[in-house]
């Protein structure tokens, strides 16, 4: 996750948080740009963008012309290898997003741009191209071919390609064994459990090497623990493939595990784009407040939102932490010294001081065993108890 670059003022202050960074990528341009994305499902729909109708709320807008609003205005850029997550409640315009990236649904106004190509201005032919092998979408259901062989429906993109079958069937191998799959390539896809259908979609998705992948709520049918398993999958692959990634859910939980920024969308709007620790400590609204009340902020929240500006009177001989060190995790080394936390940026440069009552703001809420821990250091008189 990113810092927020927000002044120690405003990070120590409770009233006074950081505000999400929406400026977008700054790694290497933009993987994807949109700009004044709307999609208006209606009959009057053209006629709506440019009028007084359109500064209309989704439910005034429907009495009034009959027209639905699916996205209104949205505009975001995603940077290349990053993982975009789009949130929502049912009903909030995300998945109807995600079409229009690639017009299968086709937007109203706008552009989408998918690196040099213009997706909005594409002819038949070249989104048809586009789709085959810059973009690969992975949906809530599977959609495998029941009378195919995993290695089969694997390579099925390929064989649209027109790649000869034993080179569509040496990729399909290679990625099989990369989603885990090695010994069910002649197994049939009701021969598999829910999850590993899933990893068939996930491997056939990323056979023909596309630049970006599309993931609309891919695991919302899956058991919890499949579910958590195929998220652990989506992180590794990434973590080695290092893909461009638009993701689609409605779990909070899964924005954060998974996401290095958020868009928030309520009733086809955006609310907040932001890296998890910024949607969790800086909520743009009552909307997304409601939405992170439950998360455990220390799990989230990185040291960057809790330190204070260093002074010559701190100790040089604290622990050193990056200030992307999740509060959580930094805990442990608070209670472990007798001085405090110094945190650093990306160049080892001392930019603030974390001390033990600004990890105990964060965690005592969450996590009484801390406070215990903390007490019990107390009354020993062993190291990380405060003098």
């Amino acid at each position: 996750m990113t810092d927020t670059h927000a002044s120690p003022a405003a990070r120590t202050d409770p009233d006074r948080r950081p505000q999400a960074d929406v400026s977008g990528p700054t790694r290497g341009g933009s993987a994807l740009s949109v700009q004044n994305l709307w999609k208006i499902f209606g009959p009057t729909a053209d006629k709506i963008i440019g009028t007084p109708d359109a500064d209309l709320s989704r439910a005034e807008l429907k009495e009034k012309t009959g027209c639905v609003v699916g996205v209104k205005d949205v505009s975001f850029e995603v940077a290349p290898g990053e993982v975009f997550v789009v949130m929502g409640l049912s009903g909030s315009g995300k998945s109807t997003l995600v079409r229009c990236l690639t017009r299968l649904i086709e937007p109203t106004a706008g552009q989408v741009r998918l690196a040099d190509h213009d997706v909005t201005a594409a002819s038949a032919s070249e989104l048809r191209e586009l789709r085959r092998t810059d973009v690969s979408m992975v949906f809530q259901h599977f959609g495998l071919l029941p009378h195919r062989q995993v290695i089969d429906n694997v390579a099925y993109g390929l064989e649209i390609r027109g790649i000869a079958k034993k080179e569509r069937r040496a990729k399909a191998a290679e990625v099989v064994e990369l989603v885990g799959l090695s010994g069910y390539e002649t197994s049939y896809p009701d021969q598999l459990s829910g999850g590993m259908q899933q990893r068939v979609g996930l491997a056939r998705a990323l056979a023909g090497d596309p630049g970006m992948l599309l993931f609309d709520e891919p695991f919302s049918a899956l058991d919890p623990l499949i579910r958590r398993d195929m998220q652990n999958e989506v992180i590794r692959l990434q973590d080695e493939l290092q893909k461009t990634c638009v993701f689609i859910t409605h779990d909070l939980s899964e924005a954060l595990k998974l996401g290095d920024r958020i868009l928030i969308m309520r009733d086809g709007e955006i609310v907040q784009i932001g890296t998890p620790d910024e949607v969790v400590g800086a909520p743009a609204d009552d909307y997304v407040r409601e939405f992170t009340s439950d998360v455990p902020k220390a799990h989230v929240l990185t040291l960057t939102w809790v330190m204070r500006d260093p002074t010559p009177e701190d100790s040089l001989e604290g622990p050193v932490m990056p200030q992307t060190t999740i509060v959580q995790e930094a805990a442990q080394a608070a209670l472990s010294s007798d001085h405090p936390l110094r945190v650093v940026d990306d160049r080892d440069n001392l930019i603030g001081i974390v001390d033990d009552a600004a990890i105990l703001r964060v965690v005592v809420a969450e996590d009484s065993g801390y406070t215990a821990r903390r007490t019990a250091a107390v009354d020993a008189g062993t190291p990380g108890a405060p003098s």
